[in-house]
This record gives structure tokens, sequence and C-alpha cells, in this order.
């Protein structure tokens, strides 16, 4: 998940400066709060501060980004919209994310991995149909599934463009790689075998990773326990699990290959410190006994009003392991 955000005074301290987008596109900038968590946190991964939505921005979906939260001005609702979008390239359009990547790589100097990201290509195709952030996407599911050829064009043009991008992203020094389906519990099993995991599959097929050591691959998304299956089958090395699915449940979905990465309720952070070591252990446990390999972390991001020093202790309980 994200690390950093607006529960870190530092964070805020920088943030207060800039917006959101110019803080996304400024590198130092970006280079500065997404080293936070490593040193405030003692996290074992520095993850890329950007926003997923960017992507659709550079394809000529203008984006704006505010206290409204995301909007498309200018959706896309027509096969002429989909036609005016471009494959961008990643370094001319995006260039600012990968000198952000580049930076942060040299800062950690081998302290710990790097972790790049992208959207899914459901995701940033709903977004960009809906013009903002929906409960239920009525909009992009209607114009998606009344409309084959138009699905096949929008989703090929923006899964095309996410390749590039986490291929840039590669080449830039990012050690890992996560991919957003934030909103792929709106579409049922059926629906999100059309429209959401062979898209991912095809951007998993298409990285150019590192042949001896390949570079891991993360699939997340919100509301997924009955797309674990699916996901699993995509290409990913992990699976991200959120709260809502027990581990063992989620170990007998995606099977024994692929690792899984969660699933911590965010709220937990505002417990008491005994009952939060206490959930922490039972994940831990719940994992071993999964097996397969598994990456602790939160089910979802960490809220806006986490308290810092719970954040804190949660790595702490992690790097003690079961007890």
């Amino acid at each position: 998940m994200r690390q950093a955000g607006r529960y870190l005074p530092e964070y805020r301290a920088v943030r207060a400066n800039y917006s959101f987008l110019e803080l996304c596109r400024t590198p130092d900038a970006a280079c500065e709060v997404t080293l936070q968590p490593v040193e405030i946190l003692g996290v074992d991964a520095a993850i890329l501060f950007s926003d997923i939505l960017l992507i659709c921005d550079s394809m000529g979906c203008p984006l704006v980004l505010d206290d409204g939260g995301p909007q498309f001005p200018t959706p896309v609702r027509t096969r002429a919209d989909v036609d005016a979008l471009i494959v961008p390239d990643p370094e001319e359009k995006l260039g600012y994310v990968m000198e952000a990547v580049r930076k942060i790589k040299r800062s950690l100097d081998g302290k710990v991995p790097l972790i790049g990201f992208s959207g899914a290509p459901w995701t940033l195709a709903a977004y960009m149909i809906e013009g903002k952030t929906s409960r239920s996407f009525e909009k992009a599911k209607a114009l998606l599934l009344s409309d084959e050829k138009l699905a096949e064009a929008l989703l090929s043009k923006i899964t095309d463009s996410i390749i590039l991008y986490l291929n840039a992203q590669l080449a830039a020094g990012a050690q890992a790689l996560q991919i957003f389906d934030s909103w792929a519990g709106a579409l049922s099993p059926e629906d999100y075998a059309k429209l959401g995991a062979p898209w991912i599959e095809r951007v998993i097929a298409g990285l150019k990773r590192d042949p001896v050591n390949p570079q891991p691959v993360i699939v997340f998304g919100v509301e997924t326990g009955e797309l674990l299956a699916p996901l699993s089958r995509t290409g990913a090395d992990v699976v991200g699990v959120d709260w809502r699915v027990p581990l063992s449940v989620a170990r007998t979905r995606v099977g024994p290959k692929v690792a899984l990465q969660g699933n911590l309720d965010p709220t937990s952070l505002f417990l008491p410190h005994d009952i939060l070591a206490a959930r922490v252990q039972h994940v831990l446990r719940e994992a071993k006994a999964a097996g397969g390999g598994h990456i602790f972390n939160l089910g979802h991001g960490i809220t806006p009003a986490a308290p810092v020093e719970a954040a804190r202790a949660l790595v702490e309980f992690v790097h003690r392991g079961l007890t």
C-alpha cells in the first residue's frame, strides 16, 4: 500500500508547499516523501510516491486532482474519445516519475528495495469513463459491457501504456512492481474475466524483467475475495488480500505457488498497542499456517488519522515475529 501520506507530520510539512499533482511531478519532493516511512517507521521497502491516474492524463484524458478527489472533466464516452487517446512515451510524458525513481534508488543506496506501481487497466478505464470516483461505476460497466469493440480498443491502449510505463520504472531502478486494481471488486467474477484479469495478465507478460532475478510483481484489489483465483493466474508473484478474507481462505483460492500480501485491517492502528500486537500475531500465525510465502501488510492503505506511533509499533511487532 502507499506508505507516505497525511498521517505523517513530515509529509504534511512537504505537502504544504505543493498541490498533490505538483508533489507527484516534482522528483525531489516525491523522493523526500517516499523516503519518510523508511526513515520514520523502519519499513522493509520503499513505495514510490506517485498516483495511478497520472498515466490517464499522459494519454490525453486531462486529470484534475484536488480536495474534491480525482476528476476527469472530459471523460471517455465514445469511440471517438478512445481513438483520440495516445499511448505515450513514458520518458517524454511521465519522465518526472522515472527521475523520482532514480533519485529514490540513489538515496536508498541498497538499504531497502524500491517498489514501483501502476493502476490496472480496468481501474484506469473506470475512472476515465466515469470522470470521477464512483461506488457502482455504472457508466463504465454499461459502456464496456455493451460495446466489445470499444472495450477492446480502450483497454488495449491503456494496457500498452501501462506496459511501457512499468518497463520504464524497471529501467530506472524499481526492484518490484505493484499493480493496483482498486475497483476490481465492483465487477462480478464473470465480468472481471472479461474486463479485469486478462488485461493484467497481458501487462505482466509484457514486462521486461531481469531474466536471472526477475523483479516480483504484486497485484492488489479491494473487495476481491471472489477474484483471488483469477488474480493468481495473471502471472503475478504475489496477490494482495484485504482484511475481509482470512489468509487461510485466500490460500485455498490462489493455490501454493503464489505468495500472499496482507491483511491487517487498517483500523487496527487505532486500537491499544496490546490488542494491535495480538492482531499482528494472528495475521502472522495465519500466514505461517497457510504457507507459500507472505508479505505482511495492511489489508488496504493506511488512513490519514492513523497515529504515527501505532504505525511504528506495528512495524516493530512484525519484526519481532511470532512469540
